[in-house]
C-alpha cells in the first residue's frame, strides 16, 4: 500500500513514514488473514492480547478526556471511551468466545512484552505531550486498521466469505461504520496538524513512526504465538 500522495497534513505524515506504514499494512499476519491461511492459534494469541490492548486503549481515551481543552474535544474523548467500554469490549469478548477463549481467561491473561511496549508508549506520549501527541500515537491503530481492511479488499489473493475463517474480522474493519470513524480521525488530525511548525512536525512524525513500529511488533507477536 502506497500512502496517499494528496497534500493533506496527515497524508504528508504517512509519506514520511511510508516504509514503516507499508510494512505494517502488508505484514505477513495481514496477508495470511486475507487469504485465510493464518494458523488459528496465531489468531487466538492475537485476540487475547488485543483484549488487553483495548483495556489500555480505553485508558488512553480517558487520558484524552483529561487533556481536552474544549467541550468538543472533551465530548469526543468521552464518546470514544464509552464506545470502547460499553460496546467494543463486549463485542470483542463475544468474538473471543466464538474462538474458544472464555471471558474468565481474558481477565487473567499475562501481557506480552509487545503489548506492554505499545500500550505504555501510547500512554506516555499522551502524558508527556498534549492531545495532538496522543492522537498521533493512537492513529496507527484506528486509521491503520481501516487502511489495512481496504488493502485486503483490493488484493487478488484475498478470500472472502465462509471459505475464510477471518471473514468476520475483515468485514468489521471494512464496514462503513469503521471506515467513517477512521475518516473522522483523519479529518481531526488534518485540522490540528495544519499550521504546525517544522520542529513540531518532526517530533510528531517521530511519535507516529515509533507507534507504527510497535504495531508491526504486535502483528509479529501474533505470528510468533502460533
Amino acid at each position: 500500500m502506497t500512502p496517499s500522495s494528496d497534500s493533506t497534513p496527515f497524508a504528508s505524515l504517512l509519506v514520511c513514514c511510508a516504509p514503516e506504514w507499508n510494512a505494517y499494512c502488508q505484514h505477513e499476519f495481514v496477508r495470511r488473514l486475507a487469504d485465510g491461511t493464518l494458523p488459528p492459534e496465531a489468531f487466538r494469541h492475537y485476540l487475547r492480547q488485543d483484549y488487553l490492548f483495548l483495556v489500555h486503549f480505553a485508558r488512553a481515551w480517558g487520558l484524552a478526556v483529561y487533556k481536552s481543552r474544549t467541550m468538543a474535544e472533551l465530548r469526543q474523548g468521552l464518546d470514544s471511551l464509552k464506545a470502547i467500554v460499553d460496546l467494543e469490549m463486549d463485542l470483542h469478548v463475544g468474538y473471543c468466545a466464538r474462538w474458544g477463549i472464555p471471558e474468565a481467561e481474558l481477565e487473567t491473561l499475562p501481557e506480552a512484552s509487545e503489548t506492554m511496549a505499545y500500550t505504555r508508549y501510547v500512554l506516555d506520549a499522551g502524558l508527556r505531550g498534549d492531545l495532538l501527541d496522543l492522537h498521533v500515537a493512537l492513529a496507527p491503530c484506528l486509521v491503520g486498521y481501516a487502511d489495512i481492511a481496504r488493502w485486503i479488499e483490493a488484493q487478488a489473493f484475498t478470500v472472502r466469505g465462509p471459505a475464510n475463517p477471518y471473514e468476520d474480522w475483515i468485514a468489521m474493519y471494512a464496514s462503513d461504520e469503521f471506515q467513517a470513524a477512521a475518516q473522522a480521525e483523519r479529518d481531526w488530525l488534518d485540522a490540528r496538524l495544519a499550521g504546525q511548525n517544522a520542529e513540531r512536525l518532526d517530533g510528531l512524525t517521530a511519535t507516529f513512526r515509533d507507534a507504527i513500529r510497535l504495531e508491526i511488533d504486535f502483528w509479529q507477536m501474533g505470528l510468533d504465538g502460533a
